[in-house]
């Protein structure tokens, strides 16, 4: 949990508020990614990158 504290704090320090959604994007195929690994899904998500 510190580094969500230390990335907000190092955004909002230099104004660097563009950032923010290029994260939560990132974090976001991350997570699926990570969820749909094992399924039937994996071919489909893999054709995305």
């Amino acid at each position: 949990m510190d580094f969500i504290k230390d990335l907000w704090g190092f955004l909002r320090v230099r104004k660097k508020y563009w950032l923010l959604p290029i994260i939560l994007v990132l974090m976001l195929f991350g997570v699926l990614i990570t969820v749909t690994g094992g399924t039937a899904l994996a071919p489909f998500i893999y054709a995305i990158f």
